[in-house]
């Protein structure tokens, strides 16, 4: 075999090895979603193999708990306010971080995306702790108040605005801003029209992937919800304590479809795979 076609060899199985790593590692991240799935469907009350059968029965039994429901409308509540204030928060400050050059540039910077570092149950003790004594100095209901528990659920979607804006402000072609402040444009005017509809999938992937963090978070929720009040989340963990049936499976597997589905209807008007 000549020089050139070994090379040629040792190309096409590297390519294949590649793809077989690829493909291993995609079933092992899809296998635990695919038995999820399937067990959302088994007929019996307790899951055992192989199933008795299948039914649709317990996603008929979700819209009928009161503790589902009403957890789905508080995650969704939390999620949406949440998103909204991180993204008021996060956009300004990814244009500064980007477009200034300010002593703690960086500090500010890591400070900023720390929370997608700290474990959740340790951000969610903190923010306890702060609670209690903020309201301990302060005199105002703070624990278990539906503001205390946005205010944490803005930690959490902050640092995903920053990190998305600022890869979309980096890749930004700065001469078109220039161009139109050199046509009289003020900068807020060139803000407005130019930089917000380039950096607009940045902003949507934000949004959208705050949202999802905030509507799926258990750890933080757990020490800041108050009294009556449950999030999607802590129901689910609620009900796994009494009842082990595929109830749960069925409610996650509609929890997937609702992200799944928002995430496939923002594409489809914003391509948000320019910046994920």
């Amino acid at each position: 075999m000549s020089g050139g076609a070994a090379i040629l060899q040792s190309r096409r199985l590297g390519r294949l090895a590649l793809k077989g790593a690829a493909g291993f590692s995609l079933a092992y991240i899809l296998l635990p979603l695919f038995f999820v799935v399937w067990l959302s469907f088994f007929a019996q009350e307790i899951p055992s193999f192989p199933p008795e059968g299948y039914s649709v029965k317990w996603f008929q039994a979700v819209p009928g708990n009161t503790r589902f429901v009403q957890g789905f409308i508080l995650s969704l509540q939390v999620a949406v306010v949440a998103t909204i204030i991180g993204l008021a928060i996060g956009v300004p400050a990814a244009v500064c971080l980007v477009r200034k050059q300010f002593a703690g540039r960086e500090i500010l910077n890591s400070l900023l995306l720390l929370p997608l570092v700290v474990p959740g149950i340790v951000l969610g003790i903190a923010l306890y702790i702060f609670h209690v004594e903020a309201e301990i100095r302060t005199e105002w209901q703070i624990i278990g108040s539906m503001g205390g528990l946005i205010a944490g659920h803005v930690l959490i979607v902050i640092p995903w605005t920053v990190r998305l804006v600022t890869a979309s402000l980096v890749g930004m072609d700065r001469s078109v801003e220039e161009a139109a402040m050199s046509l009289g444009a003020d900068r807020l005017t060139t803000f407005r029209r130019i930089t917000v509809p380039a950096i607009l999938p940045g902003v949507v992937a934000a949004a959208l992937f705050g949202f999802i963090s905030s509507f799926g978070n258990l750890e933080m929720s757990l020490f800041l919800v108050g009294p009556g009040r449950t999030t999607l989340p802590i129901a689910i963990l609620q009900y796994l304590e009494w009842k082990i049936d595929p109830t749960i499976a069925a409610v996650s597997v509609l929890q997937i479809l609702f992200i799944g589905g928002a995430m496939l209807l923002t594409d489809r008007f914003v391509k948000i795979s320019r910046v994920v």
